[in-house]
């Protein structure tokens, strides 16, 4: 059985430090700074989880063609790792346009903050 591989993008400060629940499971980490890193270690490596933070775009130029920081992340990681399982963790206040991305791309879960290692935990395989 080979190894289960996960992203973990890290853009904010908010964003917890789950390497121990990871270890624990058997899954290796791969903790990338930002979306654009991510999108250029999916062409050396297919993830079987990525876990992120959603951070919606208010205002951004985009004409509503991209809901937030993981549109074109999500669009990439379709193409190079379709059965990865997306975990989602979103402020309160922007839930809702976390519903609306999950409508555009497959998500596993989406997680309100703060999100505590057992919510990660769950929705890892290997669940207690």
């Amino acid at each position: 059985m080979s190894e289960t591989l996960l992203f973990s993008i890290v853009e904010s400060p908010g964003h917890p430090d789950l390497g121990d629940v990871y270890q624990r499971r058997g899954i290796r980490e791969v903790r990338l700074r930002s979306i654009r890193k991510a999108i250029q270690a999916l062409q050396y490596q297919c993830p079987d989880y990525v876990v992120a933070e959603f951070f919606y775009g208010y205002g951004n130029n985009y004409a509503g063609a991209n809901l937030g920081n993981l549109d074109v992340f999500l669009a990439s990681l379709q193409k190079y790792a379709p059965d990865a399982r997306v975990i989602v963790m979103v402020e309160r206040q922007e839930r809702q346009h976390a519903d609306r991305l999950a409508e555009r791309y497959p998500l596993h879960a989406v997680l309100v903050q703060p999100v505590s290692a057992a919510d990660i935990a769950g929705c890892l395989p290997g669940a207690d």
